[in-house]
């Protein structure tokens, strides 16, 4: 008996229904994370008793469990997502965490039981952003993964905005349950959208295009597939892992259905040398390209940047303008506002090339970062001055973010096509994610924490023009190896742009 066709299968599998599944995975993960930001220090204090005095501390130590857990977490989930057939099992794993953890921040009765929900929303954040983004490299391919990554941002940042803001109002209006029961209901949406999402990185006999299962034979449009086509005698329907020859073209893998003992793929001729680097893990692997080192600088710089401000800035416009929580809240827009031209930022990208698109992010970002210095209380028009020069800030450094993703999954890319046996049949795009994900942890933690240290030790003033100058240090290693050694650019195959 034949296979069923699933239930809107067309719909399901298609490429904008996996980006709009990652896109509003990416918004829950911001959005639950935030949403409790405004209501955490009156829940510790109202509902669980803690000492006002110790209620900073606590805070201090849920950010640091949230950010610990994504980094333990991301590699792991990189690792299991690369060896498993399917992404699927470790994304609804992640969604897993992300309830439970709600569920606890809901519901605990003391603060441990924050503490581990924020340690379990870390965990989750970490599914979302490595194979979360693993799965987008999978369906639109390289070429498009800046543009794709431009509608990721846009999801992010409308949880990162909107979420305190909403957060606030809730709280206020009907106390601490109604923020989890909005909560709730944009969990379920996401619960939704995973368990109905179909992923594409392998052809199956349903799909219209990219490959025709013939009884007998196989044919293939895979990139990387450059094989005849090759006679079977069973006559059954196959299904070509399309992931695995693109990641690995040499080896091309036919399995007949419910029948995994059927395997075809050519003799190895490995060196020695080759087979003792084959045994490293992938993810030590990809730390030996310098493309790659780059691209997480690049990402952990951004961030860093970015994230310097959300520690400062609202303690400097309450001690100099005298604004109260609420307008320092809405500074934020004119620095995450920007973002919102991701889309249009990563499709330049993919076509100008991420190089020079993120360096001169980078270069230009040193201006107005430098020039914050100039913002005090006794200078006219100060708070105009500090608007401006914050939304030049995110408007250059938006240029980052997108050339500087899709630079991750193109080094796999490259490196995998230059040597199609070092990552094996399953690839590394996962993990090179986990290490994406891991930048952006560290860079969440040591942003605020130097700013605020040379804000309180040096004043202002030197705390700008020392993000001025990580800035236009960043812009180094960016314009030099983005997209490989700048001395020694090699025309794009049509692997490459696949």
């Amino acid at each position: 008996m034949g296979m069923q066709k699933p239930w809107l299968f067309k719909y399901r599998s298609s490429e904008w229904f996996i980006v709009l599944t990652v896109a509003v995975a990416a918004f829950t993960e911001l959005f639950l994370g935030e949403v409790i930001v405004p209501v955490m220090p009156y829940a510790l204090k109202d509902r669980l008793n803690v000492p006002a005095n110790h209620v900073q501390d606590w805070i201090s130590i849920m950010l640091a469990v949230y950010g610990a857990a994504l980094l333990i977490g991301s590699p792991i989930f990189g690792w299991f997502a690369d060896r498993t057939t399917s992404r699927r099992q470790p994304y609804l794993a992640g969604l897993l965490a992300l309830l439970l953890s709600t569920m606890l921040l809901c519901f605990g009765t003391n603060v441990y039981l924050l503490v581990l929900g924020r340690a379990l929303q870390g965990l989750s954040a970490a599914a979302v952003w490595t194979v979360g983004l693993a799965m987008l490299v999978d369906t639109v391919g390289q070429s498009r993964m800046g543009q794709t990554m431009g509608y990721v941002s846009v999801a992010t940042v409308t949880g990162l905005l909107g979420a305190p803001v909403l957060g606030g109002i809730l709280y206020d209006r009907g106390g601490y349950y109604c923020v989890f029961g909005v909560s709730f209901g944009v969990i379920t949406i996401d619960i939704l959208l995973r368990a109905l999402v179909i992923e594409r990185d392998s052809v199956t006999p349903w799909h219209d295009q990219g490959a025709q299962v013939n009884y007998g034979t196989i044919e293939t449009s895979c990139p990387a597939y450059t094989e005849e086509p090759i006679p079977t005698e069973d006559p059954r329907p196959v299904v070509i892992d399309c992931r695995a020859s693109i990641k690995q073209p040499s080896i091309v893998t036919v399995l007949a259905v419910n029948d995994e003992s059927s395997l075809i793929a050519p003799k190895e001729h490995d060196s020695n040398a080759s087979k003792l680097v084959n045994r490293l893990p992938p993810i030590i692997i990809l730390l030996t390209s310098p493309r790659l080192l780059a691209a997480l600088w690049g990402i952990f710089a951004q961030t860093a940047l970015m994230g310097s401000f959300e520690g400062v800035l609202p303690l400097f416009v309450q001690e100099t303008f005298g604004w109260n929580s609420a307008q320092a809240g809405l500074i934020f827009i004119f620095l995450f506002g920007p973002t919102v031209l991701a889309p249009v930022i990563g499709g330049l990208s993919d076509s100008l090339g991420a190089r020079y698109i993120a360096t001169s992010g980078f270069l230009v970002a040193t201006l107005p970062l430098t020039l914050l210095l100039l913002v005090q209380p006794s200078l006219p028009h100060a708070e105009t001055l500090l608007c401006s020069l914050i939304f030049l800030t995110g408007l250059c450094l938006a240029f980052v973010t997108p050339p500087m993703s899709a630079e991750v999954s193109g080094t796999v890319k490259a490196m995998a096509i230059a040597q199609p046996e070092v990552f094996g049949p399953s690839g590394a795009y996962a993990q090179a994610y986990a290490l994406y994900n891991m930048s952006y942890a560290g860079a969440m933690i040591v942003g605020p924490v130097w700013a605020g240290f040379v804000k309180e030790s040096q004043g202002w003033g030197t705390m700008c023009w020392s993000l001025g100058i990580l800035s236009a240090v960043s812009a180094v290693p960016t314009v030099l190896f983005t997209g490989g050694f700048i001395l020694e650019k090699k025309p794009r195959t049509s692997q490459e742009d696949a």
